[in-house]
């Protein structure tokens, strides 16, 4: 598996979405995150990586037995909530990665609120007037100081 691989991949799935954040990452929610969506991998195309090249949700069922694989470990920040980062691509088979990120999207879709699960069932013209709508009216949201606690 290599970056290019795990694109085309992950965006073969059922309602994904792509984004790039936080830097240098690839993140793949399963529907826009405007809409609710969820994110279920994350792929570092940074320099030097620490964490590695690719975190994803493995959920409580096969967490404790992949962190006993070499290459993956719990996931900073994530790991509470099951995610694993993987160290380097030939820490699992394709076939291996493509399980994986499957298994992943089909736990976070699981999680996805009722109203979000309905909003993906609808043409996909509605869908994009609902995400730009909602784009919208969350641009122009004014955000909230942030206030410093002592």
């Amino acid at each position: 598996m290599d970056v290019e691989r795990a694109r085309k991949f992950l965006l073969s799935l059922p309602h994904a979405v792509e984004t790039m954040q936080w830097g240098d990452n690839l993140v793949y929610w399963v529907g826009d995150k405007a809409i609710g969506g969820k994110m279920f991998t994350l792929i570092d195309l940074g320099e030097g990586l620490s964490k590695g090249v690719a975190m994803y949700s493995a959920g409580p069922e096969r967490y404790a037995e992949l962190l006993e694989r070499e290459g993956l470990l719990p996931a900073p920040y994530m790991a509470r909530i099951h995610w694993l980062a993987v160290e380097r691509w030939s820490a699992l088979r394709n076939s291996e990665w493509e399980d994986e990120l499957r298994g992943a999207h089909a736990i976070t879709f699981a999680k996805l609120p009722k109203r979000t699960r309905e909003v993906l069932t609808l043409p996909v013209k509605q869908q994009e007037k609902l995400i730009a709508e909602r784009r919208k009216l969350l641009a122009d949201k004014p955000k909230k100081p942030r206030t410093r606690k002592a």
